[in-house]
């Protein structure tokens, strides 16, 4: 029977993806683990894999265009099939750009095991899985939303049914949302929408002339948009700023890389020495590696920095896992190789898991100085200005020196200004004192 390619779920925010390249055309033969697709998620560019073999048939979304998560992209027929064999079941036709998906209070009762159309739990979530699996599960008479899928985004795939040991694993328990709630109760009468309201922001707008340019947002813009609007919108900021003898870390980071030439090669940027006294002083300042949780404060046993990397199409925050255990040549290694794949569209999903303080140094561009909006569900963002050359005062004279601007931007139902103060202070400790950063 035909098998659906469908739009996979690559990451846990992605509610749709954009087609940004087809790897294979109608007519091609496909081989599992095959690359068929680039996808555009709320994070980054995607490669997108094949689960199934056989021919492409048909393609439902064309280059460009925008899709929900798990509805219908391309076809592809089996050996031996012919495209009138029977009609492949799809989920929803995404030739152009479409809507977001119905509430899940308007969607219709599906059973598990049926053999077409999308799969749906009890809370309302659709159950992505491959049409392997799903035949699989059809024959075994399994649940599959008691499955937990292994495959990308939670993808069910052959084996989480099975199709290569017979061991099937069980999906953690889900807690019924309220709004599944209602999707139980009998539907009320239709109503009729109330006219949308124009955002200000647009209200506000100069009369669009026909030599002006509209650049439509691409998924990952719009993420940044609504994010940075909650954060700014819900998180209750406030702001210190402080200014670092920078005079040792740039003599010490000259010798280190004069040593490096001669030995390993990796050459240390200024924000490396950063990263690493951020680390450290979160260490000696717990309380700010942390994240509000509505009833409670959540304090993280391990750091991991997100590193503000700028983009053609904006800001991505790739993080550094367990830093606490790396050292500074690690830490540079694995922030250039991150920058690389930023830049290409080819950072992993897993790469953004695991944030809990984020640094954005715009030295690199001369800005002295700059608030930034903090990170949700983090606490605390630093903001790293330029290495300026300036008079300043040492012993009554005023000499040359090398000053670093430090800012922090705090959410302060985690983190209050006193415990704000004293990590700002340790990061300037260890800026000023360098050496100790390698002990």
């Amino acid at each position: 029977m035909p098998i659906n390619i469908e739009m996979p779920k690559l990451s846990d925010t992605m509610t749709e993806g954009t087609l940004i390249k087809w790897n294979k055309q109608v007519g091609d033969s496909i081989e599992i683990g095959d690359i068929i697709a680039e996808v555009e998620t709320d994070k980054a560019t995607m490669e997108m894999e094949a689960f199934d073999e056989g021919t492409l048939t048909e393609i439902l979304v064309q280059e460009g265009a925008k899709a929900p998560v798990g509805s219908v992209i391309g076809i592809i027929l089996e050996e031996g099939e012919t495209a009138g064999a029977s009609a492949a079941p799809a989920a929803v036709s995404t030739s152009a750009p479409v809507a977001a998906p119905a509430p899940v209070a308007a969607a219709p009762s599906i059973s598990p095991s049926a053999s077409s159309g999308p799969i749906v739990t009890a809370s309302g979530d659709r159950v992505s899985v491959s049409p392997l699996a799903r035949k699989i599960a059809e024959a075994k008479g399994i649940d599959l939303t008691t499955v937990q899928g292994s495959g990308p985004g939670g993808r069910i795939v052959k084996a989480d049914v099975g199709g290569s040991d017979g061991v099937v694993i069980p999906a953690p328990a889900a807690t019924p949302s309220p709004v599944s709630a209602r999707a139980s109760q009998p539907a009320a009468a239709p109503v009729a929408a109330p006219a949308a309201a124009v955002p200000a922001s647009k209200a506000l707008l100069p009369t669009v002339g026909s030599a002006d340019k509209t650049v439509q947002l691409s998924t990952m813009r719009r993420i940044i948009a609504d994010r940075l609007l909650i954060s700014k919108t819900t998180i209750p900021h406030f702001y210190l700023h402080l200014e670092a003898d920078a005079a040792a870390l740039m003599t010490l980071r000259k010798q280190v890389n004069a040593q490096a030439e001669q030995t390993h090669g990796n050459k240390y940027s200024v924000n490396d020495f950063v990263i690493k006294a951020v680390i450290s002083a979160a260490q000696t300042v717990p309380a700010v590696n942390a994240a509000f949780n509505g009833d409670s404060i959540v304090e993280f046993e391990k750091i991991g920095v997100s590193v503000a990397i700028a983009v053609d199409d904006g800001l991505v925050t790739p993080v550094i896992k367990d830093a606490a255990s790396k050292s500074i040549l690690q830490i540079s290694q694995e922030v250039k190789a991150m920058a690389v794949r930023a830049r290409d569209g080819k950072l992993l999903p897993n790469e953004f898991d695991g944030g809990t303080i984020t640094i954005s140094n715009l030295g690199a561009w001369g800005i002295e100085s700059f608030d930034a909006i903090v990170n949700p569900p983090q606490a605390l963002i630093l903001s790293i200005g330029a290495i300026v050359e300036k008079p300043v005062v040492k012993d009554g004279q005023i000499v040359p020196g090398l000053r670093m601007n430090i800012g922090v931007s705090c959410d302060h139902r985690v983190v209050d200004g006193a415990v704000a103060a004293q990590f700002i202070n340790e990061v300037k400790k260890l800026i000023e004192n360098p050496a100790l950063m390698l002990v």
